[in-house]
């Protein structure tokens, strides 16, 4: 193949001889350039006009996505803190609720109602007709904190309230107990009263101070009250006595007794049985004296026989 080159720098026409290899050669230098030219092009037009994002662009997004996922990760960890604490709490009242319905069923007991009136092994009974409200994301946490707040401060006021009532009702049981209420015996009959009467013995007026049961000898003679036993012997005229101090300025006599059961600093409970009828001392046949002392006056037994205050 045959080349012809001319211009007016070369002054003279120029022929070049180009033979099958060379012609190759030079179509495959031609394309490359062009192809590199269009590569280099196509680049730089697509980094200004193409994307729209520079490199440096894509460098200061990408660090602030990293930004953004370190703050999300923050706020899921606080959730979570959050809700680790809420359910502490939760547990931490539902045992005070298990608490309160001990001392709710304990208080039930000790006033004696009935199982039907207050039941604290049941969730309460309720009812009405009701609305939909909102739930889900409308509910915010600190909301709800708020709301556990004031439930928790419920909960002291209706623990400090019941620990109240715990302590009368206690205070109301126990002088209930100690306060000398009741019959001495478990079978009898009264075959003298308190006051002034014929002494049996000499027949002369006489003051009896205590009220006299006849009965069966050997019958049981019980504690009218709870206390503690000050005196359990033979005393002069009342023969085998025991005498029970019962607090707040009360005490019991029980005399002519055949047989005493309880000694001297033991613990009474009311209804006990402390001692059995006889008729020591000055007795005409089995009997039980009784006497009611208050801040060591003797009294009359009747009114405490009959469940009145003196």
């Amino acid at each position: 193949m045959n080349v012809v080159i001319f211009g007016k720098g070369l002054g003279k026409l120029r022929q070049l001889t180009l033979s099958g290899l060379s012609i190759g050669v030079a179509a495959f230098g031609l394309l490359g350039v062009l192809g590199a030219a269009g590569f280099t092009g196509g680049y730089l037009y697509a980094s200004h006009t193409g994307s729209g994002v520079s490199a440096g662009e894509l460098v200061s997004l990408n660090e602030e996505i990293d930004s953004q996922q370190q703050t999300i990760a923050a706020i899921r960890q606080d959730k979570e803190d959050t809700l680790d604490a809420l359910a502490i709490r939760m547990a931490q009242m539902n045992a005070r609720i298990i608490r309160l319905d001990a001392l709710g069923r304990r208080l039930t007991d000790m006033a004696d109602i009935d199982d039907g009136e207050f039941d604290f092994d049941h969730v309460p009974a309720v009812g009405g007709p009701e609305e939909p409200v909102a739930t889900g994301s409308g509910v915010a946490i600190p909301e709800v904190v708020e709301a556990m707040q004031q439930l928790d401060l419920q909960l002291d006021d209706r623990e400090a309230q019941l620990g109240v009532l715990e302590a009368v009702i206690a205070g109301q049981n126990l002088k209930q107990r100690v306060y000398p209420q009741g019959r001495p015996v478990k079978s009898g009959w009264i075959s003298s009263y308190f006051g002034k009467r014929t002494d049996p013995f000499t027949g002369k007026p006489a003051n009896h101070t205590g009220i006299d049961f006849a009965g069966k000898s050997g019958s049981d003679i019980v504690a009218v009250a709870d206390g503690v036993v000050t005196w359990s012997g033979k005393r002069y005229g009342y023969g085998l006595m025991v005498e029970i101090n019962h607090g707040n300025g009360y005490a019991t006599r029980y005399a002519h007794n055949s047989e005493n059961l309880v000694d001297v600093g033991d613990e009474i409970r009311k209804g006990q049985t402390v001692a059995l009828m006889g008729e020591t001392g000055r007795a005409t046949g089995p009997n039980l004296h009784f006497e009611v002392l208050k801040g060591g006056r003797r009294v009359n037994p009747v009114n405490f026989i009959r469940g009145t205050s003196d």
